[in-house]
């Protein structure tokens, strides 16, 4: 078996891994990269290998840094199955043709401009038609069950706590003769977070392919959400002002929701209008109620006695943009719940320009933020940002959240790995995070007793 790292090699974003067994090509995710412009269009319209020549690809989840180049692989050529969990099945049928759908906008905005210049047209990445003709390919799968990928790959996918229908992947291979077993985390969650269970070993490997976001740092610990949410929402509240969320429609926004149901109930938090302005997590949140399968014991209880965690009556959903243009004329104290969660495209951008130069109001950050991003600029306090082509002093609070993480901090990846015969993992192989937080990770990994920690950079390959 090789192993190639085509994407999120020493960054977070692009997940992509190709595995050669004997004379089959199978794909580990095929995700969008995101960063500059111009190497995000470069990377994300040329794939390093011909998808016509894949035989089947595995997904871990349906985050769009991990699927949401499928429906360009497909447009490429790509007609094998695209395997998957049930859940992940359901949210990729909603999130690939929203980004079919921003994919197109995004095309017909800058060709506008382009118009003008005398510039030739740009193509969108793909289209929502895209989308569909990728979905016709999914093939929905339940944990915990083995199967056939190829004649001479099996595969069974693990509960990884990450988000809906996240799962960690250990395929097993025959090779003239010789079983090899290879494991994938995915992107590992946390334990004790609400909604969603806590991530379930997968079993041994010989080698493993893990995630290493947050390598080396700490999060909140879930138990403290809570009473650190109220407390900063409240203080927002009581100056008067509003609370803005960039959140990632699917995980981050049924968390934030879910907390709040339970600060209100518990009179711990004056009660105020939510506004979810995305009709992705509208949909999204559908998806959430008919995957009891997914939730925890607490969530799971709350359903089956009839409350619903997700559709309080604070909550109100938003589909339509002239219902959002007019979240922008309403001055009470109220939150507002938009996508994207690294505040790159979206509604969040029309909100963000409305509320950051009112120092009563507050920008409540959730989510991973990626470098080069409006979100990571937020993080980092900067004076002034750009918006939408025009530049705006931030003079509303900038509150981060970190217990809020759907990925495991470094501790908790250490938990993971731990888990793992280590007469038996031969290699370890670490992806998706940044190279500072790699290093950091492989440090504590050696600390542990792994030997053989790679961080492989784009384009490595390596044999096992």
């Amino acid at each position: 078996m090789m192993i190639e790292f085509q994407g999120a090699a020493r960054t977070v974003t692009g997940s992509m891994h190709f595995l050669h067994v004997n004379d089959s090509r199978v794909l580990l995710d095929c995700g969008l990269f995101q960063g500059r412009r111009a190497e995000a269009n470069e990377r994300n319209r040329k794939f390093p290998f011909d998808p016509a020549a894949i035989d089947a690809v595995v997904l871990s989840h349906a985050h769009i840094d991990h699927s949401g180049n499928l429906p360009g692989l497909v447009k490429q050529g790509y007609a094998g199955p695209i395997y998957c969990t049930l859940a992940t099945k359901d949210l990729c049928a909603i999130m690939l043709a929203d980004s079919g759908h921003i994919q197109t906008k995004d095309a017909e905005f800058l060709n506008k401009k382009h118009k003008k210049n005398h510039e030739p047209p740009v193509e969108p990445l793909y289209s929502p038609d895209d989308a569909q003709n990728a979905l016709k390919l999914f093939v929905g799968l339940p944990y915990e069950k083995e199967f056939n990928v190829l004649p001479n790959i099996t595969a069974k996918f693990s509960d990884a706590g990450h988000i809906l229908g996240s799962a960690s992947i250990r395929l097993t291979s025959k090779e003239n003769g010789t079983v090899k077993t290879l494991g994938f985390t995915g992107d590992i969650g946390r334990w004790n977070m609400p909604i969603i269970k806590d991530p379930a070993f997968m079993g041994n490997v010989e080698a493993l392919i893990s995630e290493s976001t947050y390598g080396g740092k700490l999060h909140d610990p879930p138990e403290d959400m809570p009473k650190q949410l109220g407390a900063d929402l409240a203080r927002v509240i009581g100056r008067g002002g509003k609370i803005i969320v960039p959140a990632f429609s699917v995980g981050r926004t049924q968390d934030i929701i879910y907390a709040i149901f339970k600060l209100f109930n518990a009179g711990q938090l004056p009660k105020i209008p939510i506004y979810v302005d995305s009709p992705l997590a509208v949909n999204a949140t559908e998806i959430f109620r008919n995957h009891l399968e997914c939730f925890d014991e607490e969530t799971f209880q709350y359903v089956n006695n009839h409350q619903d965690p997700f559709g309080l009556n604070q909550v109100h959903y938003i589909r339509s943009v002239d219902e959002s243009k007019q979240l922008n004329e309403r001055s009470e104290p109220c939150m507002i719940i938009a996508a994207s969660g690294m505040c790159e495209a979206g509604r969040i951008l029309h909100h963000l320009a409305n509320t950051i130069q009112d120092p009563r109001n507050a920008i409540l950050i959730v989510g991973y933020q990626a470098e080069h991003t409006l979100g990571k600029r937020l993080v980092d306090q900067e004076e002034e940002v750009r918006i939408l082509g025009s530049f705006y002093k931030r003079k509303a609070e900038v509150i981060v959240h970190n217990s809020f993480s759907a990925h495991a901090d470094g501790n908790e990846l250490l938990k993971y790995v731990g888990q793992f015969d280590r007469k038996q993992l031969q290699n370890i192989f670490l992806v998706h995070g940044e190279y500072e937080r790699q290093l950091d990770l492989q440090k504590g990994l050696h600390q542990q007793g792994s030997d053989r920690v790679e961080i492989p950079e784009r384009g490595q390959k390596f044999v096992i």
